[in-house]
């Protein structure tokens, strides 16, 4: 069968959906702008600068009532930082700004404004509470939430939910490092994704095969800036203030669960090997991983 597919910009990536019929001559284009409008609808909801979002309303009032979705969202995301003691946390938001990661106005900070910034992160000390349908979230004082780490995550898991409520069984999506698919190919095999060489764009260093799952890949090589002579990239230790400097240099989660593989991409990045590998020995039944460190050894 002839596969049907759709590019989509939005979350400050490419995004490609593809999805193959039953049989030929079945249009799934009402599949796939389906998924384009949950796209759209949640790259307004959870983005930092979208004025009519709940997050930039979050961002910018420091308390908000939210959406029940964005209000999970948050739990979700908290609980992951819990989890990884906080090498994960969505509240990074005042460091990722201060080192111009938002904006593109990228800088080296003083330490004297880290300091004041890594004094307004902290994920223990946000608060979700909610009735039944009223959502309410609270930062830190001067704090920011930024859900980039699993939002992407979160928007594959709903295209798959987009495309299976529409009756397709065979599906990928890709956004930019994220990819998720649905099914297997049309044939019955495995969906087979390769992971980037961090060392070299051209190149991949594995190959994973996949049925109904998500493969997320955080690296440094991904956005960075350089200054007098120095690489920073845009993955910031929460603990630290400054980009992970961890000795991993690509982390990959395989998962069925996107918005898990997401946060963890990012989180076992951050950690390095040996906490990661703890990581994982604790959570094994929950995801698999692949990652490589400076040296280029090779942990599955």
């Amino acid at each position: 069968v002839e596969k049907q597919e759709k590019t989509v910009y939005a979350m400050d990536t490419v995004m490609t959906l593809t999805v193959y019929p039953e049989q030929n001559g079945e249009d799934l284009s009402p599949v796939l702008d389906a998924a384009e409008s949950e796209i759209r609808r949640l790259d307004a909801l959870l983005s930092i600068s979208n004025e009519q979002g709940d997050i930039y309303r979050l961002n910018h009032d420091g308390s908000a009532s939210v959406t029940q979705e964005t209000g999970l969202l948050v739990q979700r995301a908290l609980s992951v930082a819990a989890d990884t003691d906080g090498a994960f946390d969505p509240t990074v938001y005042p460091l990722m700004e201060l080192w111009g990661f938002p904006t593109e106005q990228y800088r080296v900070p003083t330490q004297e404004a880290l300091d004041t910034a890594e004094a307004a992160v902290g994920y223990d000390r946000v608060t979700v509470t909610h009735t039944d349908s009223d959502w309410n979230v609270t930062l830190p004082e001067q704090g920011g939430l930024d859900l980039g780490g699993i939002a992407k995550g979160y928007t594959s898991d709903r295209i798959m939910q987009v495309f299976a409520d529409n009756g397709v069984t065979s599906g990928i999506v890709s956004l930019g490092g994220n990819v998720q698919v649905l099914g297997c190919k049309p044939d019955g095999s495995k969906w087979r994704v390769a992971v980037q060489d961090p060392n070299d764009e051209g190149e991949n260093f594995a190959v994973v095969e996949i049925a109904d799952e998500a493969v997320i890949t955080s690296g440094g090589y991904q956005r960075y800036f350089e200054e007098d002579g120095a690489t920073y990239h845009h993955i910031i230790d929460p603990r630290t203030g400054y980009p992970a400097d961890s000795g991993v240099i690509s982390s990959t989660i395989i998962s069925h669960d996107g918005t898990l593989a997401d946060g963890l991409s990012t989180s076992l990045f951050i950690m390095g090997v040996d906490d990661a590998l703890d990581y994982w020995r604790a959570h094994s039944d929950e995801f698999d991983a692949i990652l490589m460190d400076e040296n280029g050894a090779v942990y599955v």
